[in-house]
């Protein structure tokens, strides 16, 4: 696979690090074959601060911020070095202010350590502004597009849908819902037709928005990576867990 820009995965469950699943299967293949990163900037729906904030520490640490799951999951570690000159670099371009103990949470460490087990590639993270949105979102993407050209990739982690209340109870291999299934082919064709206005424009253009996304803090981390490189995305992965939670990755070159 060419070498990506910018990279949205769905990251689902902390149970994508332990169990077989096609999402789990796509991003270990994608990371055997996609040209390797020099370093990765990394943005988790599971990280929001006022304004925006970067991750310096030389080596940061893994977060469990889940609870009621397998003890296997919770001596899981995820060791990849931070880089402190790239995270200087990022608050230079974003405005970020630097944050010398922010680890990685589940959103990173788990598909991370699918793309690259290893954990060699440099990481550094950076958070969700709390009170923005997609257009902001969008914007801090293209402040960081200067790092692609240097061999950076912006990996976005969050969820292609996040409906935890219409999860509940629902079998694994259950077929997914039309409504996620409206809403899903709507963003795909968002982007790979390049419809950056439209993306950021979501919540009042696509088909059953506000079922999918309740709050969109699963999707902001999507705007980042579409504003981090050119126009048009693809599809790298589609699939549906529970009926309601969709896998989708995106890619951009």
């Amino acid at each position: 696979m060419a070498g990506l820009k910018s990279l949205f995965v769905s990251h689902g469950s902390p149970m994508i690090a332990l169990e077989a699943s096609p999402a789990s299967h796509f991003l270990m293949e994608l990371g055997r074959t996609m040209v390797r990163p020099k370093a990765v900037v990394a943005i988790s729906g599971h990280w929001r601060t006022d304004g925006f904030a970067v991750g310096a520490a030389a080596m940061p640490e893994t977060i469990h911020d889940f609870f009621g799951f397998p003890p296997p999951l919770y001596a899981m570690t995820y060791a990849a070095p931070g880089d402190a000159a790239l995270a200087v670099r990022v608050a230079e371009l974003t405005g970020a202010r630097l944050d010398p103990r922010r680890g990685l949470d589940h959103g990173l460490w788990t598909v991370m350590k699918l793309l690259w087990p290893e954990a060699d590639v440099p990481v550094v993270p950076l958070s969700l502004g709390r009170r923005l949105g997609p257009e902001a979102h969008f914007q801090l993407g293209r402040c960081l597009q200067p790092l692609t050209d240097q061999g950076v990739l912006i990996l976005g982690s969050g969820a292609a849908t996040h409906n935890l209340a219409a999860y509940a109870g629902r079998e694994r291999d259950e077929t997914a819902l039309p409504w996620v299934t409206a809403f899903t082919d709507w963003l795909a064709a968002a982007v790979t037709q390049g419809r950056q206005d439209d993306l950021t424009q979501y919540r009042c253009l696509a088909p059953h928005a506000m079922d999918n996304h309740p709050t969109d803090e699963h999707l902001l981390p999507l705007f980042v990576a579409a504003g981090a490189a050119s126009a048009k995305g693809a599809v790298l992965h589609r699939s549906v867990e529970h009926g309601v939670i969709a896998m989708d990755a995106y890619g951009w070159e």
